[in-house]
């Protein structure tokens, strides 16, 4: 298993939310919902302290891309070893349309999390670097 030196950090890029696709609990993330989403803490399974940071946060056409780096040694081994690739967000929603599914319109971005099953299948970690 790749092995994460002290001193090193993981760096990381995906999309924490991807528009258009139904969610393992139904719902959809519309374009937009992420309108303004400002840098957030980033997460382990969606609690307790941050175990990195995030650089980017932000919209483009297929999703809510994430940009950052993982700090905390464990959480940066598996990232790197590719044992945890899920990413996810945890939000308010501020405007929701409901029919067969609920569609998020817009949604206060509150924390993006490295998880192990992520609520959206293709909300993934894509790219991976070490830094020294």
């Amino acid at each position: 298993m790749a092995e994460v030196r002290p001193g090193e950090t993981v760096a990381f890029a995906g999309y924490a939310a991807v528009f258009d696709v139904v969610d393992r609990a139904g719902d959809i993330v519309r374009r937009g919902a992420f309108a303004g989403a400002r840098v957030v803490p980033l997460l382990w399974q969606h609690r307790g302290a941050a175990v990195g940071s995030l650089s980017f946060v932000g919209e483009d056409a297929r999703g809510l891309r994430v940009e950052g780096m993982v700090e905390d040694r464990e959480v940066a081994r598996l990232v790197r070893s590719g044992a945890i690739a899920g990413l996810s967000v945890g939000y308010r929603a501020t405007s929701v349309r409901q029919g067969v599914r609920r569609e998020l319109l817009a949604v206060e971005l509150v924390e993006v999390s490295l998880v192990a099953v992520p609520m959206q299948a293709l909300a993934r970690v894509e790219l991976v670097d070490i830094l020294a």
